[in-house]
C-alpha cells in the first residue's frame, strides 16, 4: 500500500480536515509583491523599534513585524532573505546640491588637494582629457588646506590657459577663482563694483580673478547653457553615486525652474528614480512663476519652498558677524541683499504655502533672519521655514527656533572641516555655540542634517559618523570637536530619515519603516546605532530600495 492509499484508508477524516484549513489559510494569504525576512529593521518609528521583516506592496509598506507572521499572512511574489543584515528607512539628504555635483563629472576635482600648485596639476590633467570643452572648470580647492592660507591669483590661470575661460569654485560654493580670459568675457574691469559680493583686487587695484557670493553673477549672462540632453549622462551618473551610498531621497537647495524641469522630465521618464525636494531659487521669475501656480507635490517631485540667501560662507570671510572676524579685526562680511528685501519676501511668501528655506551662516545674519521670519509668520510656528546650516548662533538667539517653529537645517561634516580653523575666525568664545547641534535639537526637538554636497562628500554615513563623533574622516580628534553639541545615534538615524521628511512636509510619506510610507529602505552590513565610531564611515550599502524596487545592489 503506499501512502496516499494509507492516508486516505486509515486517516481519512483527519487528512480532509487539514485539507480544509490548508485551503482555507491558503485563500486568506494577501497577495504582496515584496517580503523581506532575516534582517534587523530599524523602523525610526516613533518608538524608536525593531523587526525582523516586512511587507511591501504597490510600491508602499504594508505590514511589519515577525516573519512567521507575515508569512503566515502574506503571498509574496518576490522574497528577500536578507541575511542577518541592518536595514534602515531610505536616507535623505536635507541640503544638497545634485544638479551642480552632477556637472561638475565633467570638471576638475579639486577636493582634498593640498596646495595650489596641486589644483593647477589638476586643471591640466582635465584639459587634457577634454581638449575641446568650451570652458574649463573645477570645484572643491580650500585655501585653509594649502600651507599658505591665501586665497590664490589668476596669474598661473593667464599663462598657462590663456585662451580658455577657467572657472573653479571654492569648496563651499561662495568663492570661484577666475582668469583673464573669463573676466573680459564678462566684462568685468577694475571699476565694476557689486554690492552683496567682493571683486577681489591686489593693492594696485588690479583684479585678482577672485569672485565672492554675488560678484559670481556677473558671469551668469556668459556661463555656457547646457542643454538637457547634455545634462542627462551626468545626472544620471550623479544618481547612482548616491544610490550607492544609500540616498533614496534629496532636498535639491536651490535651482532655476528649467533645471527642475529636467528633473522633472528625467522621473517621469523612468530614468530619474530619486525622490526630490527641490527648492527653487528666490530668483524674481521664480517667486513670481511658483506662487501663481502653487505647490507641486508628486510621489517624486516636491516644489514648495524658495532657497534664499543670507550672507556668504565662513571659510571665505563673507559670513555676516555681529562683530568682526578674530583674523580680521577690521571685517564682519555682509549680506547678499538688504534687510528690506528679505523682509518682503518673507511677507510674500507667508502669504503662500511655501516655506522660506536661508541660508545663514553668521550669528548677525541668523539674527536678521530669524527675527524677519518671527515677524512675517505671527505665531504660525508649523511653516516649517528653516535655516540652511545656521551655524554661528548668539546664546541669545537660540531660543528663537523654538519660539519661532524655526527648523535647524544643519550639515555636521561641515563641524569636521571647518574645525581646523573656525576658531581662528570666530574666536574660542564664539566658537562655543557655533556648529551647536545638540542645542539647536533642544530648541526645536529635530534636526534636519544633510551634507551640502558636493562642498562635502555625498555619503551621508559620513555625516552620521560627524554628527555623534564629532570627528573626520581620520577619526581626529580622539575626544571628539565639542563634544557637548553632539547628539546621539537615534537621533543621528532620525536626522537624515523622518526628520528630513518633516522638513519637508513629507513626514507622512516617508522616513519610517511603518504600513502606508513609501517603501524606500537601504541595506548595510553595520549596526548604525552600535558599531564603534571608527566602523560608521566605512560602513557599505549593500542594496538600495525606492518604491519597493532595487535600485542599487552590490
Amino acid at each position: 500500500m503506499d501512502f496516499s492509499t494509507r492516508l486516505f484508508s486509515t486517516k481519512l477524516p483527519a487528512f480532509l480536515m487539514a485539507l480544509a484549513l490548508l485551503s482555507g489559510c491558503g485563500a486568506k494569504r494577501e497577495a504582496v509583491d515584496l517580503l523581506v525576512t532575516n534582517a534587523t529593521v530599524y523602523t525610526v518609528d516613533s518608538a524608536f523599534s525593531k523587526a525582523e521583516a516586512f511587507v511591501v506592496k504597490d510600491g508602499k509598506f504594508v505590514a511589519v513585524g515577525a516573519a512567521a507572521d507575515l508569512k503566515a499572512k502574506y503571498q509574496a511574489a518576490q522574497e528577500v532573505d536578507a541575511g542577518g543584515k541592518f536595514i534602515y528607512p531610505g536616507f535623505h539628504d536635507a541640503h544638497c546640491h545634485f544638479y551642480h555635483y552632477a556637472a561638475g563629472l565633467s570638471g576638475a576635482d579639486l577636493v582634498g588637494t593640498n596646495s595650489w600648485p596641486e589644483v593647477i596639476q589638476r586643471l591640466q590633467e582635465t584639459r587634457r582629457k577634454y581638449p575641446n570643452a568650451r570652458w574649463l572648470t573645477g570645484n572643491g580647492w580650500d585655501q585653509n588646506d594649502w600651507p599658505t592660507k591665501q586665497f590664490p591669483t589668476k596669474d598661473t590661470l593667464d599663462r598657462l590657459f590663456p585662451d580658455v575661460p577657467v572657472f573653479i569654485s571654492r569648496v563651499d560654493g561662495h568663492a570661484a577663482l577666475v582668469n583673464q580670459k573669463l573676466l573680459d568675457l564678462a566684462g568685468i574691469t577694475s571699476r565694476t563694483t557689486i554690492s552683496g559680493g567682493v571683486i577681489g583686487r591686489d593693492a594696485q587695484g588690479r583684479l585678482t580673478g577672485l569672485l565672492l557670493d554675488k560678484a559670481k553673477g556677473l558671469l551668469d549672462n556668459v556661463y555656457p547653457v547646457t542643454t538637457a540632453a547634455e545634462d542627462t549622462p551626468l545626472l544620471l551618473q550623479a544618481q547612482q553615486n548616491c544610490l550607492a551610498v544609500g540616498l533614496t531621497s534629496l532636498t535639491e537647495a536651490g535651482l532655476h525652474r528649467i533645471d527642475i524641469n529636467v528633473l522633472d522630465s528625467l522621473q517621469k521618464a523612468g530614468q530619474l528614480h530619486l525622490r526630490i525636494n527641490a527648492m527653487a531659487s528666490a530668483t524674481p521669475d521664480n517667486v513670481a512663476y511658483y506662487l501663481k501656480k502653487g505647490p507641486i507635490r508628486t510621489d517624486q517631485l516636491t516644489v514648495a519652498s524658495f532657497k534664499v540667501y543670507a550672507d556668504g560662507a565662513l571659510g571665505s570671510r563673507g559670513a555676516c558677524l555681529v562683530k568682526p572676524y578674530a583674523d580680521k579685526p577690521k571685517e564682519t562680511g555682509f549680506l547678499i541683499q538688504t534687510v528690506k528685501e528679505y523682509r518682503n519676501l518673507a511677507k510674500q511668501l507667508a502669504a503662500s504655502k511655501f516655506q522660506m528655506n536661508t541660508h545663514a551662516i553668521g550669528d548677525s545674519a541668523n539674527r536678521i533672519i530669524l527675527n524677519i521670519y518671527g515677524e512675517a509668520l505671527k505665531g504660525q510656528k508649523d511653516r516649517r521655514w528653516r535655516i540652511e546650516h545656521a551655524q554661528v548662533i548668539t546664546p541669545a538667539d537660540m531660543p528663537k527656533f523654538g519660539q519661532y517653529g524655526i527648523v535647524p537645517s544643519v550639515q555636521p561634516t561641515h563641524a569636521t572641516s571647518d574645525m581646523y580653523w573656525a576658531g581662528e575666525r570666530l574666536g574660542a568664545e564664539r566658537l562655543k555655540t557655533a556648529y551647536a547641534y545638540k542645542e539647536l535639537l533642544k530648541q526645536y526637538g529635530q534636526l534636519a542634517l544633510g551634507s551640502d554636497f558636493p562642498v562635502e562628500n555625498i555619503n551621508p554615513l559620513f555625516g552620521f559618523h560627524a554628527a555623534v563623533a564629532r570627528q573626520d574622516a581620520k577619526n581626529y580628534p580622539a575626544a571628539g570637536f565639542q563634544m557637548e553639541n553632539a547628539i546621539s545615534r537615534p537621533d543621528a538615524l532620525r536626522g537624515m530619515t523622518t526628520w528630513a521628511a518633516h522638513a519637508a512636509f513629507e513626514e507622512k510619506r516617508k522616513g519610517q519603516i511603518k504600513p502606508g510610507m513609501l517603501a524606500d529602505f537601504v541595506v548595510l552590513d553595520t549596526d548604525l546605532l552600535t558599531a564603534p565610531n571608527e566602523q560608521l564611515r566605512g560602513a557599505k550599502v549593500l542594496q538600495t530600495w525606492i518604491g519597493g524596487a532595487k535600485v542599487f545592489g552590490r
